[in-house]
């Protein structure tokens, strides 16, 4: 399990040049647009007969995946993304962890 806090003092490079303390939360995909060019193309290769055109992929291998989260600067409100590892579980929690 990885557990990361809510905030964190960070450089900020893009417009403070400072150490500045940083909002995280975790990276969520937006909605699908429904007229996007791809979506467009693949609804019209499957109306009409003949059955579904594309193939659906049911060979998963990975169990876990990768973790991104938005890291915000409380000064300028710029976001950086930023990739992690893979892991099963992931939490943002208020206080670090005491060993």
């Amino acid at each position: 399990m990885v557990s990361w806090p809510k905030k964190k003092s960070m450089h900020c490079s893009a417009r403070c040049n400072a150490h500045k303390d940083f909002k995280i939360v975790q990276y969520k995909a937006g909605k699908a647009r429904k007229y996007a060019q791809g979506k467009r193309r693949y609804d019209g290769k499957q109306a009409g007969y003949g059955g579904q055109t594309k193939p659906i992929f049911r060979k998963k291998a990975k169990t876990t995946k990768k973790v991104t989260v938005k890291l915000q600067c409380t000064a300028c409100k710029s976001i950086v993304q930023n990739v992690l590892k893979r892991c099963k579980t992931f939490q943002l929690t208020d206080k670090k962890k005491s060993t």
